[in-house]
C-alpha cells in the first residue's frame, strides 16, 4: 500500500493545528489556576511534600477513602491554607505545602494522624526543595531545551539547507507543544499530574528522537532529488521518500514505545509520568516527521515556484545512505 501524504496534507495539518490549539487552551486554563502553563512540580516552585499511607493492618482503617475535607481542615488549623491535597488509591495522602522546618513537618504529620488514622511509617515520604533551587532547575532546564533547538537548527542548516532546518524545527516545536499541552490537560484533571525536572528531561529526549526520523526522510528526499535531476516534482519525491522510509519509521517508533508502555504500567510512581511524556512525544514525533516535516517541505518549495525538484550542489554532496543510519 502506498501512502499519499501530499494529497491529504491539509488533513494532517488540520489534525496538528487542532491538537496544538487544544494544548494551548489547556495551558491557558492552567495559567489561570497555577500561575504557570502546566501544574508545576515541587522541583520548580519549592516547598515540602509529604506522602503518607494509612496503616491498613489496623482493623477498619482502610474501609473508606481519606476525605479531602478533613485533611483541608487539619491544614487550615496548621496555617497551611492553599496547600495542594491529593488522595491516591483511597488510602494514600499526598500533601504539598510551603517549605516546612522538621518540627513543623512532625507537627503536621501528628495532626493528620490524629484526625485521619495511623500511617504506616514504612511508606512515609518527605521531599523538600527550596524556592531558589527550584527556580535554578527550571531556568537550567529551559536553557538546555533552547540550546538543543539552536544546535539542531545549525546542524540541519549545514547538512541540508536553511529551509529544511526551519521546517524540522517547526516539527520539533509541534512535538513539544503536543506533549506539554497533554500534560497541561492532565494537570487539570483529578490525576493532578505535575511537570517536574523529569518532564524537562523527557522533552529533551523527545527533540532528539523526533529529529532523527526527520533527518532520515530529508536524507532520502535529497538523494531522490539528486537521482532524478529535475525530472520529477517535489511532491512526488516527498511521497516516494516517505514511503521508502515508512517501514523503518514505524518499526523504530514501535520498538521504542513498547518498553516505555511497560515502564508506565510497572515502573513505579516516579517513572510513570516520565514514561508517559516520552510515549506521547515519540508518537507525536513519528507523526510530525512523516506528515508535517515532509509535507511542509513540499509546500514550501512549491510556494517558491520550485515545482520541479532541481539538484543543487548541496543535494549532490555525498550523503549518508539511509541504510547506514
Amino acid at each position: 500500500m502506498r501512502l499519499n501524504v501530499i494529497k491529504l496534507q491539509r488533513l494532517w495539518w488540520t489534525v496538528s493545528i487542532v491538537a496544538t490549539i487544544a494544548g494551548f487552551a489547556a495551558m491557558a486554563i492552567s495559567y489561570t489556576r497555577f500561575n504557570a502553563p502546566l501544574r508545576p512540580g515541587l522541583d520548580f516552585i519549592g516547598g515540602t511534600r509529604l506522602q503518607l499511607a494509612l496503616d491498613c493492618s489496623v482493623a477498619g482503617q482502610c474501609d473508606k477513602p481519606i476525605e479531602v475535607a478533613r485533611v483541608r481542615d487539619v491544614l487550615a488549623q496548621q496555617g497551611l491554607e492553599g496547600s495542594t491535597i491529593q488522595v491516591i488509591d483511597g488510602n494514600t495522602l499526598s500533601v504539598r505545602t510551603k517549605e516546612l522546618k522538621p518540627e513543623q513537618r512532625n507537627e503536621l504529620q501528628n495532626a493528620l494522624s490524629k484526625e485521619i488514622g495511623r500511617f504506616d511509617p514504612k511508606t512515609v515520604q518527605i521531599d523538600t526543595v527550596g524556592p531558589t533551587v527550584g527556580r535554578e532547575l527550571f531556568s537550567a532546564g529551559l536553557l538546555a531545551l533552547v540550546i538543543s533547538f539552536v544546535g539542531i537548527a545549525v546542524y540541519l542548516s549545514f547538512r541540508f539547507k536553511l529551509d529544511y532546518a526551519i521546517l524540522a524545527i517547526v516539527a520539533l516545536f509541534h512535538d513539544v507543544m503536543i506533549t506539554a499541552g497533554f500534560f497541561a490537560f492532565l494537570g487539570l484533571t483529578p490525576f493532578a499530574v505535575e511537570a517536574d525536572s523529569l518532564f524537562l528531561v523527557a522533552l529533551l529526549t523527545i527533540t532528539g528522537f523526533s529529529v532523527n526520523d526527520t533527518v532520515v526522510i530529508y536524507d532520502r528526499v535529497r538523494e531522490l532529488i539528486a537521482e532524478r535531476g529535475g525530472k520529477d516534482s517535489i511532491q512526488n519525491i516527498v511521497d516516494d521518500a516517505v514511503n521508502q522510509t515508512l517501514t523503518r519509521s514505524i518499526n523504530t517508533s514501535l520498538t521504542t514505545t513498547l518498553p516505555l508502555i511497560a515502564i508506565f504500567f510497572f515502573g513505579g510512581e516516579t517513572l510513570k509520568y516520565f514514561a508517559l511524556a516520552l510515549i506521547i512525544g515519540f508518537i507525536s514525533g513519528a507523526y510530525s516527521s512523516i506528515f508535517i516535516a515532509s509535507t511542509t517541505l513540499a509546500w514550501w518549495r512549491s510556494r517558491k515556484g520550485e515545482t520541479l525538484a532541481v539538484a543543487t550542489p548541496q543535494d549532490t554532496r555525498p550523503a549518508n545512505s539511509i541504510d547506514k543510519i
